[in-house]
């Protein structure tokens, strides 16, 4: 397993070094956005990379070590000396690879970003439009207590109050790092406020969460946009805005739409349009790779796939439970008010023992 960390590490030190030279590059200097980007993945990689160097100090001195202890003859004293100097440094590379591991684990590209989250409806009608509002609340909370910044992009409301669709970004320190298990079908168990007869309903609403995507990382070229301006529609017709300002996005190579409508300025909701298109472009890209080869890659919780379900919310047994790693929470009304820690922690711990268990099955 060390051969293969070393590889790894190797790699993440090569691609440092080239980031050390471009954010000296006065051409990426003069760029504020592309040289932002740069420094963020830098910084991301500092850590693992310095303790890299000290692991490879600490097997030269093994081997330094090691050639006085082959030589024959030689000084006693001196082979005394290599003998304690071997078991300093076999000591000190134990301690540093449990140290690598831990920051290789959590090494993640993505794990600064922010994230562009889309709820939909799935099957239930009306209570599902309602439940997606009740999970809008609880990840709004729960980004509250974390002192995030969360921006609605685009929504379709009901009029019983509840989100046939919502668009939103979060914005903040740790942001994808503890939201990134959260895509997939979340469903309800409850008695809808419309049912007359107190039977349980089961409806289902879809989450997806995306990395929010720099310029510099993807590449929108104006001429693959077919950009339409409309106005902007919602239940009631009294606060629909009468200009047109909702804007509707194409990339004509890849057919994927973009639909921004939240704010009266055009401008702005074109902003924003680009904003969800870019990281929607960045998931089509990774989704491409993903059927087309394998990669070493850390082990996720699931496939991520919206299709699946991953969490039931269970409300007459005050209820929770996260379907893929088998765990249950009775606790259900504060996790609804956004008190997630617990939940997102069991899935950080077990996507980590996964991890090591993957890494020792590659040495």
């Amino acid at each position: 397993m060390n051969d293969v960390l070393l590889q790894k590490l190797k790699a993440m030190h090569d691609r440092y070094m080239h980031l050390e030279q471009l954010v000296s590059d006065p051409a990426v200097m003069s760029n504020p956005a592309q040289y932002s980007a740069y420094m963020k993945e830098r910084g991301s990689l500092s850590k693992t990379v310095a303790k890299y160097l000290q692991w490879q100090e600490t097997l030269e001195r093994k081997e330094e070590a090691r050639k006085v202890l082959s030589e024959d003859g030689g000084d006693k004293e001196l082979r005394l000396l290599a003998q304690d100097e071997l078991k300093t440094a076999e000591d000190e590379e134990e301690h540093l690879i449990g140290e690598i591991k831990e920051l290789f684990l959590t090494q993640e590209t993505s794990a600064h970003k922010g994230v562009i989250m889309e709820i939909r409806a799935g099957t239930g009608g009306d209570e599902a439009a309602l439940f997606a509002a009740d999970l809008f609340r609880m990840y709004s909370k729960y980004g509250e207590t974390c002192g995030w910044k969360v921006e609605v992009f685009d929504s379709s409301p009901t009029d019983l109050g509840g989100f046939k669709e919502i668009i939103f970004s979060v914005t903040g320190e740790g942001v994808y790092h503890k939201l990134r298990h959260e895509s997939g079908t979340h469903r309800v168990q409850r008695v809808p406020t419309t049912e007359t007869q107190g039977r349980v309903h089961t409806s289902a609403a879809t989450v997806a969460v995306l990395p929010e995507i720099e310029a510099v990382e993807i590449t929108i070229d104006p001429k693959d946009l077919k950009i339409e301006t409309m106005r902007s529609s919602g239940p009631g017709g009294q606060k629909v805005n009468k200009t047109s300002s909702a804007v509707r996005m194409t990339h004509i190579p890849t057919g994927i739409t973009v639909k921004c409508q939240d704010e009266k300025s055009q401008h702005k909701n074109r902003a924003k349009a680009v904003r969800i298109l870019r990281s929607r472009l960045y998931e089509h890209t990774e989704r491409q790779e993903r059927l087309t080869r394998e990669r070493a890659r850390r082990v996720q919780i699931g496939s991520g796939d919206r299709s699946e379900k991953i969490r039931t919310y269970n409300y007459p047994q005050n209820r929770v439970t996260d379907h893929r790693i088998n765990y249950t929470l009775y606790d259900l009304e504060n996790v609804m008010l956004g008190q997630m820690d617990q939940l997102i922690e069991q899935l950080l711990a077990y996507e980590k023992e996964e991890q090591l268990k993957q890494l020792a099955a590659t040495g």
